[in-house]
């Protein structure tokens, strides 16, 4: 499975132009930030998820960003709640001065407190500090937003619910028999009105920044949190073209939670599954979903490893919108594939034969020889299909990158993930059959799309 030549050594020296400083955890990880399959780019490590007093989090925003950058992340974001506040001023939620208040989530003055935060961490070259927040309908699910001016909320929004999610309430919280709940949950998702109540939140989405009353995030880019977690998740996925470009993402690990699995001990389907088959493209994304006061520094949480040109938010907005990322739950752990030559997160004119897949992959000499397990996932019904595993050897940096070819098709699912096992660590608690077998999740890719 190893060939090629190999291509990128241990950084000895300080990289050059934007990356003017050695990035990240190097002390500790000594690994080469240059990716072995596509040179040019560099690996830049990052949480795009946290919170703080504006919100629901423990944490004074004014400490958030410096203790992300002194925890070793080159990329961090604010992301505060947005739930029924948009449009009040600071004095009628929280008159003692504590944020927009716990619940009731972000208002104007600490919207823009967020934004003079985040500019002044912001530091070219050095550390890139992002203002965002989260969309929080309690039925639908949750929703960052980045990079965008203006904000809104579900009151604004309409995120409620029109029935989706009602069977996953009853029989988690009501007893209702899987058989009955899932015989409801299918009834459900025939109505004519699922996902209408997602309409409204793509509206303004979609909409230009300077409309009056509401103003609009066509500026910004998003992606579904923690999918599934509320029960409506999101109208089922419900699709909607027009924001497929600019909504990115899904995490797929938060917290210490592998996000593949949600629901599917109470007999739902992989909301990583359903998301990639309603039609969205989008990346996997790790984050830690931070309320404590310590950002950046717990360990075995979600993070995210992008591929940028340079360490600014035009770049890490570019990575983020070419899906050229991955999710890891592994401080200091590069990660980068191919397929047929493309990166992940392109899309691949393939319809049937083999696909000749790359993958990078190291986390320091103490990783070297490790052995891994790489399962390729295509579009199934309840889970994603495996349509093969094998087992891999970490490799040296003197030593070939790993390559495998595999038959892929098409008319099997227009998505293909890879996943990285350690077959030594207890896989998830929900894991059936193969997927018990295989250890517990490291990393996702993101997908690769077929057309």
């Amino acid at each position: 499975m190893k060939t090629g030549a190999a291509a990128g050594a241990l950084l000895v020296a300080r990289p050059l132009g934007a990356f003017a400083q050695s990035l990240g955890p190097t002390a500790e990880f000594s690994v080469s930030r240059e990716s072995r399959l596509f040179p040019g780019t560099r690996l830049v490590h990052a949480d795009l998820h946290n919170h703080t007093l504006y919100s629901d989090g423990d944490g004074d925003p004014d400490l958030a960003f410096a203790s992300m950058r002194a925890a070793g992340l080159d990329v961090a974001a604010l992301t505060d709640h947005s739930t029924v506040s948009y449009g009040m001023p600071m004095g009628t939620i929280c008159p003692d001065g504590c944020g927009a208040g716990g619940l009731a989530g972000i208002n104007e003055k600490t919207w823009a407190e967020s934004k003079v935060l985040a500019n002044g961490a912001n530091d070219d070259g050095n550390f890139t500090a992002i203002r965002g927040f989260e969309w929080s309908s309690p039925t639908l699910g949750h929703i960052n937003v980045w990079f965008s001016e203006n904000w809104t909320d579900p009151l604004h929004t309409a995120g409620a619910t029109s029935g989706e999610g009602v069977s996953q309430f009853a029989h988690d919280n009501a007893g209702t028999p899987a058989p009955v709940s899932l015989a409801l949950d299918t009834a459900v998702r025939a109505l004519p009105t699922t996902g209408v109540t997602m309409v409204p939140f793509y509206d303004w989405f979609n909409a230009d920044p300077s409309r009056p009353a509401l103003g609009g995030g066509l500026d910004g880019i998003a992606g579904f949190n923690h999918p599934g977690r509320e029960t409506g998740r999101f109208g089922y996925f419900h699709f909607e073209p027009t924001a497929r470009d600019r909504l990115v993402s899904c995490e797929v690990f938060n917290r210490n939670e592998d996000y593949l699995f949600e629901g599917t001990n109470s007999g739902y389907g992989s909301p990583i599954n359903e998301c990639l088959n309603a039609g969205w493209k989008v990346g996997l994304l790790g984050v830690t979903d931070e309320h404590g006061t310590d950002w950046g520094y717990p360990d075995g949480k979600g993070r995210t490893g992008l591929w940028v040109d340079s360490l600014d938010r035009e770049s890490v907005r570019e990575a983020m919108v070419a899906r050229r990322f991955f999710s890891t739950r592994l401080r200091g752990l590069r990660v980068d594939a191919s397929a047929n030559g493309k990166r992940m997160g392109s899309t691949l004119h393939h319809s049937s034969g083999p696909i000749d897949f790359g993958l990078d992959i190291d986390r320091g000499e103490e990783w070297w020889g490790h052995t891994l397990n790489v399962q390729i996932l295509q579009s199934g019904t309840f889970m994603p299909t495996i349509v093969d595993s094998l087992e891999i050897t970490i490799p040296t940096p003197d030593e070939p990158v790993i390559t495998f070819a595999r038959d892929i098709d098409r008319e099997d699912g227009d998505w293909v993930v890879l996943r990285i096992t350690d077959p030594a660590v207890p896989a998830d608690g929900r894991a059936t059959g193969d997927w018990a077998s295989l250890g517990n999740a490291i990393a996702y890719t993101s997908p690769f799309f077929l057309a």
